[in-house]
């Protein structure tokens, strides 16, 4: 039987993890200077036309990350599932 909880494998899970809050908080506070210098004048709030080339870049690779996390958690949910259904049963006799 595979050993899952290792000293290697939690500090690697868990520098996966630091790692993509880090890209949160670096997509997060570039989204920020839409927020900051946004001008009514140039469209309604949050829509694409009003924001600058960069911001787009922004706001689009922000979505996207999103879209990598949600495959990620779906993928690390089917191998929970999958490690779960490989564990054999005990049935119990009623009798």
């Amino acid at each position: 039987m595979k050993r899952y909880l290792t000293i290697k494998n939690i500090l690697i899970a868990v520098g996966i993890i630091i790692l993509d809050l880090a890209i949160y908080l670096i997509l997060a506070l570039l989204l920020m200077n839409y927020d900051d210098f946004y001008d009514e004048s140039k469209g309604e709030y949050w829509s694409l036309e009003s924001m600058t080339f960069w911001q787009k870049v922004n706001y689009i690779g922000f979505n996207i990350w999103q879209i990598i996390n949600l495959i990620a958690i779906g993928y690390i949910i089917y191998l929970i599932i999958k490690e779960i259904k490989k564990r054999p049963t005990t049935r119990y006799n009623k009798s």
